[in-house]
């Protein structure tokens, strides 16, 4: 096996969770165990990863379980924020038991290792005034009305027939704890951080940390992470398998590549939805800005050929 050196993963949440598919936890175990086979052949070809994930489907479930609780069981609502933390634990649980099982079936032994991870973003950021992030399942047409009622925010989906909620996405800042990262991944583990974009926080004036209620793109923070760690690459996992000129219309023309400047530019243009591939091509755009090094986009079943340049949408300087 040789060495390619270190590679952050970034997994949409639908890689743990079917978007269409039976919404249990043995489902979502089965789906987790299949990525994690398709990751630990990564490392079977030589790349030291290092994985972050989204939660938009199951931090949406879980703030509603913690709704419909206090609701019905006159239970305490649970913070935005500690429903990100929360999701971080159990993702991260799922995770890092099937990446050990993947690797063990792969006589890889490694040491797998989730690290709940709190992302600095800043309290005036003006995210917190135009929420853009979707989280929880598709919303019927038909339900909109009253859940507006009840305070949610909900942007149609079109392409699902339906709504979703979305709520305060501010930009990431600093990883808190990106140095006990660095130290694990140097120390060889693979290491599963930053989850769900990690949990929001702010700094007071006395230097205390606090959480607020956001969830932080996960593709953003990944690109944080990979430039913190002097990653070698940037592979962000999505459910297509190249980003695309005029997406959904008839003249959608997939990109195998592109220098950060036409991402810019595209971006700029609105090629690129707020709260979908839009995030994904700015991380990858900052993160080969920073670095000089190559960044992809692409589905989870084209993330081998698209490394070795076969498949996938590339970002360059």
């Amino acid at each position: 096996m040789s060495a390619r050196g270190l590679l952050v993963v970034a997994l949409g949440g639908n890689a743990i969770q079917e978007p269409d598919g039976e919404d249990s936890v043995s489902s979502d175990f089965a789906r987790t165990a299949a990525t994690a086979d398709r990751l630990a052949r990564l490392a079977a070809d030589g790349w030291r990863l290092v994985i972050t994930h989204g939660n938009g489907p199951q931090v949406g479930n879980h703030l509603l379980r913690s709704e419909l609780a206090h609701v019905h069981g006159d239970l305490p609502l649970l913070p935005l924020e500690v429903c990100v933390a929360d999701t971080q634990g159990g993702m991260g649980y799922m995770l890092q038991q099937c990446l050990s099982n993947s690797l063990h079936r792969l006589d890889l032994p490694a040491v797998v290792a989730t690290i709940v991870t709190q992302i600095l973003v800043d309290q005036d950021d003006p995210g917190f005034a135009a929420p853009t992030k979707p989280v929880g399942e598709v919303i019927p047409a038909e339900r909109a009305e009253v859940l507006r009622e009840q305070g949610w925010e909900l942007v149609e989906d079109r392409r699902r027939n339906g709504f979703r909620r979305v709520v305060a996405s501010p930009h990431p800042l600093e990883i808190v704890e990106a140095a006990a990262i660095k130290t694990m991944v140097d120390e060889g583990m693979l290491v599963v951080a930053a989850g769900g974009g990690g949990i929001p926080v702010v700094a007071g004036p006395d230097g205390d940390i606090k959480g607020v209620a956001a969830v932080v793109d996960k593709d953003l923070a990944s690109a944080l992470l990979a430039v913190d760690l002097q990653a070698d690459g940037l592979l962000v996992l999505t459910n297509v398998d190249a980003v695309a000129l005029n997406y959904d219309t008839p003249s959608e023309r997939p990109i195998a590549s592109m220098t950060v400047a036409e991402a810019l530019r595209y971006l700029d243009e609105g090629h690129f939805a707020p709260g979908s591939m839009g995030p994904k091509v700015e991380a990858v755009a900052r993160f080969v800005e920073v670095t000089g090094r190559p960044g992809i986009v692409t589905s989870l079943d084209s993330a081998a050929p698209a490394l070795e340049g076969g498949a996938g949408t590339r970002i360059l300087p």
